[in-house]
């Protein structure tokens, strides 16, 4: 496990200079980005960790424009972005998430050839989360290339694997899996440069839905609010025919979100298969927005029948409304014969 240079009583200028550090590995080592390219940064300051990351910015980019998101017109907003060239950079660091009237943010500036950097729903990280969330954003460019590459060659290749929770939790993946995506900075072979941050993820699915069964204890789960909600005790997810049929030790927040899934798509299907990379992340060092946790080094899965980036037969793009994340309680995961993950580890690549 690396070490992490930020804990949760650091005084807040240690703070920022930690994620100056990384956020400054980030713009040169993923995004390239210099002279004669210019970055505007569009911010507010309604929350701790957007000020902390907007100060940060400020020590990276001294030559951006900063844009106060709240003191300024979407019309004067939307002008400076129509004043810049393909390859500029956009940095938004938001409270909440900004909005634009219809303008959506991320995919029209993707439109113009712009790389951006995404940090929304940043008021839901308070306390020590703002310490973890600044960790997650360490770049080690070996471990993040060299393990998401690995476990991309090994998923493409595998013709099936099983996720072991402990006891007589074993889900089963009898199926290949669908060609794997990576978040891990390397956007080479990307249309678009950018997304939102923290990253580190490869991800996937089964090929034949209907192939997965078995049982899998969750520890934490995106509740209605998009949080990250932990129960006392891990919930057990019984699932046939790659659906949830049946829950054991859960929790009415829980019963609420399958719940809605129910009443919107009849099933809960089990779908993507997340293989988180962030170490900054884990089962004990928690954030509350599930966009972020969703890099936790380990498992996570998705619930419903939402999923853009794999087409199924039976699935029409744009029917399914819910893709709820959980994330598996992980004592070992293994594809085909060979362990992959065990003890809070990816174990190929480089460590």
């Amino acid at each position: 496990m690396m070490a992490f240079s930020s804990e949760p009583n650091n005084p807040k200028d240690l703070l920022v200079s930690v994620a100056e550090k990384n956020l400054n590995d980030i713009l040169m080592q993923i995004f390239n980005h210099a002279a004669p390219h210019k970055a505007v940064v569009v911010f507010d300051t309604v929350c701790e960790l957007a000020n902390i990351l907007t100060q940060a910015y400020e020590r990276c980019l001294p030559d951006a424009q900063f844009i106060d998101f709240n003191q300024h017109t979407p019309d004067a907003v939307l002008a400076v972005f129509a004043s810049l060239a393909a390859s500029d950079l956009v940095v938004l660091v938001q409270s909440t998430n900004f909005r634009l009237e219809a303008f959506r943010i991320r995919v029209e500036l993707f439109k113009r050839g712009l790389k951006v950097i995404e940090h929304p729903h940043l008021s839901r990280m308070l306390g020590a989360e703002v310490a973890y969330y600044i960790d997650a954003l360490a770049y080690d460019s070996a471990y993040f290339r060299g393990v998401g590459n690995s476990l991309k060659a090994m998923i493409d290749q595998a013709q099936g694997g099983y996720l072991d929770s402990g006891g007589d939790a074993r889900l089963v993946f009898g199926s290949a899996f669908e060609s794997a995506k990576l978040n891990v900075g390397d956007y080479s072979e990307m249309l678009n440069i950018g997304g939102q941050f923290p990253i580190g993820e490869v991800f996937t699915e089964a090929r034949d839905l209907e192939a997965v069964h078995g049982r899998v204890r969750i520890f934490a789960f995106g509740d209605t609010q998009y949080r990250v909600n932990r129960p006392a005790k891990p919930i057990t997810l019984i699932v046939e025919n790659g659906q949830v049929i049946a829950t054991e030790d859960s929790t009415p927040e829980f019963d609420t979100v399958l719940a809605n899934i129910r009443a919107d798509e009849q099933v809960v299907w089990l779908r993507e298969i997340g293989f988180g990379l962030n170490r900054a992340f884990t089962k004990d060092r928690t954030v509350s927005d599930i966009g972020s946790y969703e890099r936790m080094c380990g498992v996570h899965l998705s619930l419903g029948a939402k999923h853009g980036v794999y087409g199924k037969p039976n699935f029409k793009r744009g029917d399914g409304k819910y893709h709820v994340d959980v994330f598996a309680v992980t004592e070992q995961l293994t594809l085909d014969e060979r362990v992959i993950y065990r003890d809070g580890a990816w174990c190929v690549g480089i460590a």
